[in-house]
């Protein structure tokens, strides 16, 4: 199961639009639903940044614990896309100062990205 949840009926309307226009393009029905949101409950700490946690020695080298320096790390949400397989050498390239790695975190940052780019 899919699902799109919303806030306030701006969101709805261009949560059903969009399933509209993506639906033109499909043969098969899309079963994604469109719900109000209602209680969030954050995942389990082993769930955060799970892709990243794979990582030990990047999650090492942040210098971040488990828990709530991870889920609120910008830094860390942001790796854990590009060791993902989320995002290019580019993108990287111009945000990586900002994201405040050594040399070497950078580095295999970009292995981690060539890897996913061309197997």
């Amino acid at each position: 199961m899919s699902a799109i949840f919303y806030h306030d009926e701006e969101q709805k309307r261009l949560a059903e639009e969009s399933l509209k226009a993506a639906q033109a393009t499909c043969k098969k029905p899309i079963t994604t639903l469109i719900l109000p949101v209602g209680q969030f409950y954050d995942a389990e700490d082993y769930h955060q940044k799970y892709i990243l946690q794979k990582h030990d020695w990047l999650v090492a080298s942040l210098r971040l614990s488990r828990g709530k320096q991870l889920v609120t790390s910008h830094a860390a949400a942001r790796l854990n896309g590009y060791v993902g397989g989320y995002g290019n050498k580019e993108s990287f390239e111009a945000e990586k100062d900002a994201l405040g790695l050594s040399d070497e975190a950078s580095e295999y940052v970009l292995e981690q990205i060539a890897e996913r780019q061309y197997g």
